[in-house]
C-alpha cells in the first residue's frame, strides 16, 4: 500500500524538526549552577572580591584544561545572586564555556552586573531556586551539579533539607564553598552566624551538601576566595 503524500510529508517534516531540535540542544559535559551569596553579612568590599573571584576564575588555564579534557570540551553554566526568601536573581544566564574567549565572555556578563540584594541567609530558597534553573537548561548533559557558596548559616526561607534532598533526588550534586570570617569585632549575632559551632564546613557537610561525590571547598577568607574556586571548579568539572 502506497504512504500517502500527506503522511509522508508530515514523517518528513517531524524528522527535520527533531534534526533541528538536536541541534539546538548541544550535548556538554557538565550542567554547573553557580550560586552566590549575597547576604547581608557580605559587606561591599566582601562582594566585591566575591564577584572578582568568580569573574575570573574561568580564565585560569588549570580550570581551561579541566574542560578541555572532557568528552565535548565545553560545560554549561550559570550563575545567579541569592539572599533571602524570594531574592534569587539570575546574573548569568545559560552559556556554554569551552574556551578562553567564552571565559572572557562569562567574565565581561558578570561583571556588568550590579549587586541585587543584602537580605537575610536562605539557602533553602537558593538550592529550590538552582534546582528550577537546571530544569530549563537549555544544553543537555549527564552530570548536574550546584555550587553554593556561602559565609554563614541558613537562617531564612525553605528547609535547607528538602531542597537539598529534592535536589539529590532529581540526580543533582549539590556542592559547598565557604568563606570563613574572622569573628572579631563583629556583633553576637553574626559570630554565631559566621562560625556555627563545629565550623562553617562542618555545617555545610552536615546539612547543605548531597548527592553523588559531594564535598565541600573551604576558603580561608575572601581574599582567598578565587584561588579556592579555582580548585573547586576542577575537582567539579574532572
Amino acid at each position: 500500500m502506497r504512504r500517502r503524500p500527506f503522511l509522508s510529508g508530515m514523517l518528513a517534516a517531524l524528522s527535520l524538526a527533531g534534526r533541528r531540535a538536536h541541534a539546538a540542544d548541544p550535548g556538554v559535559d557538565l550542567l554547573l549552577v553557580l550560586a552566590a551569596d549575597v547576604s547581608l553579612s557580605i559587606s561591599a568590599a566582601r562582594f566585591e572580591l566575591e564577584r572578582r573571584g568568580y569573574a575570573e576564575a574561568f580564565a585560569d588555564p588549570r580550570v581551561l584544561r579541566a574542560i578541555g579534557e572532557g568528552p565535548t570540551g565545553r560545560i554549561g553554566v550559570a550563575l545567579f545572586d541569592w539572599a533571602g526568601p524570594g531574592e534569587q536573581r539570575v546574573a548569568v544566564d545559560w552559556m556554554v564555556i569551552g574556551s578562553a574567549g567564552d571565559a572572557a565572555a562569562f567574565a565581561a556578563r558578570l561583571s556588568a552586573v550590579p549587586r541585587p540584594f543584602y537580605g537575610r541567609t536562605a539557602i533553602g530558597s537558593a538550592l529550590a531556586f538552582a534546582t528550577d534553573l537546571l530544569a530549563r537548561a537549555p544544553f543537555r548533559a549527564d552530570r548536574r551539579v550546584i555550587d553554593i557558596s556561602g559565609d554563614g548559616t541558613g537562617n531564612a526561607g525553605r528547609s535547607i533539607a528538602e531542597a537539598r534532598d529534592a535536589a539529590v533526588a532529581s540526580g543533582i550534586t549539590v556542592n559547598g564553598i565557604v568563606i570563613l570570617s574572622d569573628p572579631e569585632g563583629m556583633p553576637d549575632f553574626l559570630k554565631e552566624h559566621t562560625n556555627p559551632s563545629g565550623g562553617l564546613a562542618a555545617y555545610y557537610r552536615a546539612v547543605v551538601i548531597g548527592g553523588e561525590g559531594a564535598f565541600v571547598m573551604t576558603a580561608e577568607s575572601f581574599a582567598a576566595f578565587g584561588r579556592a574556586l579555582i580548585a573547586k571548579l576542577v575537582r567539579e568539572i574532572a
